[in-house]
């Protein structure tokens, strides 16, 4: 092979065995730094390309980069705090928010991760709107619509441990890593060109740090995925049972959400699968739990503070 055609063609086999290692494990930035400081050192091409390369393998290493509980945290305050632009807190009734909080002790308590960097915290946002969010690191935000609709305790603590269940999937952490993949390829395919300015590179490692939006898209426009629903739903009935709640009492719920569906547009309706959907899945498999009826108990204290 006569050297111009090495050169014509490196550049494109070293980005393919980044887009190789990529799809298969990590330490992709090694690898490529290698090749790509042999390829520049032998004059195949130019340090512009290298750097490019480099930078590629650089950003697929930060896509498989595992998020720390502390990061984790730190990711959701900051979703939350953009959450808190559009919705204000509800401060009319700390009693209520403060039920609400030991409802979620309760659940989380009872969870896989009951310990988490600085806890989970409970939070009441003042809209009438029919929705509930959970931003990574254990921020769960109830809107009064949604908990207007609840008519037990039982029924607010399906909700939660939905929202629960969402944490403990790590389903925001998901979009943030499907983020950081895509833009890894992308990287990628402008080294393979061999024309990549830093400029360029620059604005597509940049993309890394959109953290925020993506979690926020998702939670606020385009939802979880329909799996991603039901299986914080099954987790939800898991966690209900474990903690002393009638798992049931979240189909209940289910079916209250979809008595309001057609008078609350948005919300719940945007970002989450048909209460109906939900109710058909969460029904397979509700009756493998049995718990103690203490509903009546709860029922005085729900009553007590709503």
């Amino acid at each position: 092979m006569k050297l111009r055609t090495i050169k014509l063609y490196l550049p494109i086999m070293i980005s393919a065995l980044v887009a190789v290692v990529f799809f298969s494990c990590a330490g992709i930035g090694a690898a490529a730094g290698i090749g790509a400081q042999i390829a520049s050192s032998a004059g195949l091409i130019s340090q512009n390309t290298a750097d490019a390369i480099i930078v590629s393998g650089q950003a697929a290493d930060k896509a498989f980069e595992n998020i720390t509980p502390e990061q984790e945290y730190y990711i959701g305050r900051a979703v939350a705090a953009n959450i808190l632009t559009t919705y204000k807190l509800y401060n009319g009734s700390p009693g209520l928010t403060a039920y609400l909080n030991r409802i979620a002790n309760t659940i989380t308590v009872n969870s896989s991760r009951p310990e988490i960097y600085n806890g989970y915290h409970l939070n009441i946002l003042d809209s009438d709107e029919i929705n509930a969010f959970a931003t990574p690191g254990g921020h769960i935000f109830i809107t009064r619509g949604l908990i207007a609709c609840a008519d037990s305790e039982d029924a607010l603590a399906g909700v939660i441990a939905h929202e629960v269940g969402h944490i403990l999937l790590q389903h925001s952490l998901e979009a943030i890593k499907k983020s950081r993949n895509n833009q890894a390829f992308m990287t990628a395919l402008v080294a393979t060109g061999g024309a990549a300015t830093n400029t360029d590179v620059k604005q597509l490692t940049e993309v890394f740090n959109a953290s925020i939006g993506e979690v926020l898209n998702t939670m606020l426009n385009s939802g979880f995925s329909r799996d991603q629903e039901f299986a914080a739903d099954s987790i939800a009935l898991s966690l209900m049972a474990g903690s002393g709640y009638e798992p049931s009492s979240l189909i209940e719920m289910l079916h209250s959400l979809e008595k309001n569906q057609a008078s609350h547009a948005g919300g719940f309706n945007k970002t989450h699968p048909t209460p109906a959907q939900r109710i058909a899945s969460a029904e397979k498999s509700v009756s493998q739990y049995t718990v103690a009826d203490t509903r009546s108990f709860r029922q005085a204290r729900y009553k007590a503070v709503k």
